[in-house]
């Protein structure tokens, strides 16, 4: 089989297994229990915290453990608008469905939401937020790379328009983990996403980073567990393997971006009627979308299957919905051509061969 949907989930490395053994077994204890076995899962817990907090540039009172991408983008956009005197909050239009589900709750219980518009690359325009900006907008969030057609967005750029007007600004940074710099001061974010199985640790990990001076109201309550930023006994090991998984990730970047290019070269010029979506430079290392105006996307996706190759038509979160894509329609597709969509997404153990297998396969599929 070759895998190429790494944006949906990715499979767990054997370090990140043994770096989390221990805690799935003998070191069994709650880190909120004061005695040795409890110390013990704390001391584990906090060297997790602290080790993520190196990786983004932060302190390790900022970071908390959650669940996942959509509970820290949820916590993020609610617990930082809730917390907040303003009652305007701003998304872009090709966001992860965590953070455009939760403004339209905040819409349902007074907030304003501005929704910004993208071009046809899928980038936000400095112009464009600059504009939204109001004296009481309490939070924008705009992802720092788009899920299906793989779009960087300029977020230093953005982050400073807000942070002239005093707004906290969040990004979903869940495809850029492993990827690209995640300093949050070099980024100018508040607030950061991040979920463990995007970049070799186990699902129901994640990470929510919340700049200490940025007040937010925290979503669960109960124990006062994560300084009662997240309520609930940690998940001490999957925490452990997400601080492994960053620890482990980074280096061959250009190596795949090269791969990436070929690929797309290949594709584009081989691959009658495929189209490129997202921006050509701008884009994640490991991701090549493409839309084939006149043939089905789903007919794409089964024949390929069936030759062992494994990719996907958008967001996993999507799957099963017949809707054309929420991000290819804001990006000017029209309904018909959005619903063509195949994305390609590989990781650093792809190799070149496996690539052009996979566009000689396209190239001789049947229109």
């Amino acid at each position: 089989m070759i895998y190429l949907d790494e944006a949906a989930t990715t499979p767990v490395k054997r370090e990140v297994l043994e770096a989390m053994w221990p805690y799935l077994g003998p070191q069994f204890g709650n880190p909120s229990s004061h005695h040795e076995v409890g110390e013990s899962a704390r001391e584990a817990l906090e060297q997790a915290r602290a080790d993520v907090a190196r990786t983004l540039g932060a302190r390790s009172s900022e970071i908390t453990f959650t669940s996942g991408g959509t509970e820290s983008d949820n916590t993020a956009l609610k617990g930082i608008a809730l917390a907040s005197r303003g009652r305007h909050v701003i998304v872009s239009a090709i966001e992860h469905p965590a953070i455009l589900e939760s403004a339209l709750w905040l819409g349902r219980i007074g907030y304003d939401v501005t929704v910004l518009p993208v071009d046809h690359d899928g980038r936000v325009g400095a112009a464009t937020l600059a504009e939204a900006l109001r004296d009481d907008t309490a939070v924008v969030s705009v992802q720092h790379a788009n899920n299906e057609v793989g779009t960087v967005q300029p977020i230093a750029a953005l982050s400073a328009l807000a942070a002239e007007r005093g707004v906290p600004f969040h990004t979903d940074a869940v495809q850029t983990a492993g990827w690209l710099d995640l300093d949050v001061d070099r980024l100018g974010v508040q607030a950061m996403s991040i979920s463990g199985h995007k970049l070799g640790a186990p699902k129901g990990i994640g990470v929510l980073f919340v700049n200490r001076r940025v007040a937010f109201e925290p979503l669960i309550h109960g124990g006062g567990q994560e300084g009662g930023r997240r309520s609930g006994t940690e998940n001490v090991a999957a925490a452990v393997g997400m601080a492994a998984a960053l620890r482990l990730s980074g280096g061959a970047v250009d190596a795949v971006v090269a791969q990436r290019d070929a690929f797309i070269e290949r594709v584009r010029v081989e691959v009658p009627g495929a189209e490129l979506t997202g921006h050509r430079v701008e884009r994640l290392p490991g991701s090549a979308s493409f839309v084939f105006p006149g043939r089905s996307g789903e007919s794409i996706l089964l024949d390929l299957e069936r030759r062992g190759i494994v990719s996907s038509s958008g967001s996993a979160c999507a799957a099963g919905s017949d809707d054309p894509s929420h991000v290819l329609t804001a990006m000017g597709y029209p309904d018909e051509v959005a619903q063509t969509a195949v994305r390609f997404t590989f990781g650093r153990t792809t190799t070149t061969e496996q690539l052009d297998r996979v566009a000689d396969e396209l190239a001789g599929l049947q229109p």
